[in-house]
């Protein structure tokens, strides 16, 4: 029998490493590769101009590829379960196929359409290539719990073997014998959109740095893979969070979008390292790749994985609400410099390297302002190019002491932290031009600069740039007594889920890896320079 194939293309934009998509060339008559612009997404996350971007030129660079293949992309509008019953009608569908996402509403949506397709007798194929491995499986692997440290899931990937390899991108070989049906209004129906259509100003982008697709994607790999010396001495905490260009790959946009197969990258990697002394995991770059292995696989097998309450694995806090002091961090308005120049590059570029990350994080959090890492969550959510549910969600959780990382005694200075890699500030300058005329002692604290200094960097401090919002000083102590007070709370209760949410109501919690609290409110106070 041949088949009416439909692929779906969600995450996976690109054509390499797309098992799915080769499913649905194999025995095919017709095929309709389709991308759906849920109105689910814009209503329920937030979205920034430079992430809208982002996707349509990814999305762009798909039809292009298509095209070679005298193939083209079918752009939907609507939500997936209103849209399919039609198209499998329309179209005589007889096979669906899409990659597996592991994010909850996604999983819910599969579920329906799933459903939907088979009442209708079309046959489902779903594969594994947005993560290293099938997440699932992972959890199966530790009797059914989510792996919680970096080191536990190490073991259980070395029980499961290496990953697969990536398959091969399709050629006119695969579709012999198989069309694209497209009428002459093709982009009037199922075109690309543009910026207007999704609600944005294109004016209002930030500069084009980082430009989406799987072609750009592509050549960004190749550029990395052959400073061969660069990927084998690669050692995250040794890059620098504040320097001009990117210290790091910068390809977290193209994996989250899925121009860029994690597979094929983590494959390219292992022919570098096959034979040479290279960094290892944690910090090499393979050690990248499993730290989002990791998050995902929490992701997926934690309950309200982004919210504090109902997670199982996640410090209770009494957090502060604080609207204003949460606008001036997410504006870059905290009087801090290194920290404004972290949220205004974030702001107009889209990306910020990840200690960088971990500095707003702390401050936001437990360092200073004492605000949800929720709320730090629904900014980064919004702005971040490489925005992904179950990184964002972990990382928050691990840089506010909530969950997996438990040494909050460890704060980040904001201003120590900056000047080990940029005595000179010059990130600040140029992402605060308005300090750039500040000595470099005075740079990173110009609240402490003499007036006189002030008037001749023609920048005083509280007319021209806010004073500090808080004293670090001050609040960070206090913060981690606060921090005490929240991991002695949860050391006193004796009611919580075990690991991962699963077992019985009431039972204890098995203890978590790292200090013991009993360790951990014996702590002083570190501010973390490095």
């Amino acid at each position: 029998m041949k088949h009416t194939s439909i692929h779906w293309f969600r995450k996976g934009l690109r054509l390499h490493d797309n098992p799915a998509l080769l499913a649905a060339m194999t025995d095919c008559r017709k095929l309709y590769p389709i991308f759906i612009l849920d109105p689910w997404f814009p209503k329920n996350m937030r979205v920034s101009v430079n992430r809208w971007r982002f996707l349509v030129e990814s999305l762009r660079d798909l039809d292009e590829s298509l095209r070679k293949l005298n193939s083209r992309l079918f752009v939907v509008r609507g939500r997936p379960t209103e849209i399919f019953p039609g198209l499998f009608k329309e179209w005589k569908v007889t096979r669906l196929t899409f990659e597996v996402d592991t994010e909850p509403y996604s999983r819910q949506r599969d579920r329906e359409v799933v459903r939907l397709a088979a009442e209708r007798g079309v046959q489902v194929i779903q594969k594994v290539s947005n993560t290293l491995y099938d997440t699932d499986r992972v959890i199966a692997e530790n009797n059914g719990k989510v792996p919680l440290t970096y080191m536990r899931l190490q073991t259980l990937l070395v029980a499961l073997g290496p990953p697969k390899q990536p398959v091969p991108a399709p050629a006119l070989e695969n579709l012999k014998g198989c069309c694209t049906p497209c009428k002459d209004d093709h982009d009037a129906e199922y075109g690309i959109p543009v910026l207007e259509e999704l609600g944005q100003d294109p004016e209002q982008a930030g500069p084009r740095l980082y430009p989406g697709g799987e072609s750009e994607a592509l050549c960004r790999l190749d550029l990395h893979m052959n400073r061969t010396a660069w990927v084998c001495n690669f050692q995250k905490p040794q890059t620098e969070p504040n320097s001009l260009s990117p210290s790091t790959t910068v390809l977290s946009p193209y994996i989250k979008f899925g121009c860029l197969s994690v597979r094929t990258f983590w494959w390219r990697l292992a022919e570098i390292y096959q034979g040479r002394k290279h960094s290892s995991p944690p910090v090499s770059l393979h050690g990248q790749l499993l730290w989002r292995e990791f998050f995902y696989t929490a992701g997926a097998g934690i309950p309200n994985f982004d919210k504090m309450e109902g997670n199982p694995v996640c410090l209770q806090v009494d957090w502060d609400d604080n609207p204003e002091h949460l606008r001036a961090w997410s504006e870059g308005r905290t009087g801090y410099p290194f920290i404004d120049a972290i949220m205004t590059q974030l702001r107009t570029e889209g990306w910020i390297h990840h200690l960088a990350r971990h500095a707003v994080a702390c401050f936001l959090t437990r360092g200073d302002l004492w605000i949800s890492w929720e709320q730090g969550q629904k900014v980064f959510e919004e702005l971040l190019l490489d925005a992904d549910w179950s990184l964002n969600a972990g990382n928050w959780q691990w840089l506010s002491a909530s969950a997996f990382f438990h040494q909050f005694f460890r704060v980040y200075s904001p201003v120590a932290f900056g000047k080990k890699t940029d005595k000179g500030g010059e990130y600040i300058k140029k992402y605060l031009p308005l300090l750039r005329k500040f000595p470099a002692e005075h740079i990173y604290e110009p609240w402490r600069a003499p007036r006189s200094v002030q008037e001749q960097a023609g920048c005083v401090i509280g007319r021209d740039y806010p004073k500090p919002i808080v004293a670090h000083e001050v609040v960070s102590k206090r913060n981690v007594e606060r921090m005490k007070a929240a991991y002695a709370r949860r050391s006193a209760s004796t009611t919580a889920q075990p690991e991962g949410g699963g077992g019985k109501k009431g039972a204890k919690r098995k203890p978590l890896a790292g200090p013991s609290v009993a360790e951990l409110l014996t702590k002083k106070p570190k501010t973390e320079s490095s």
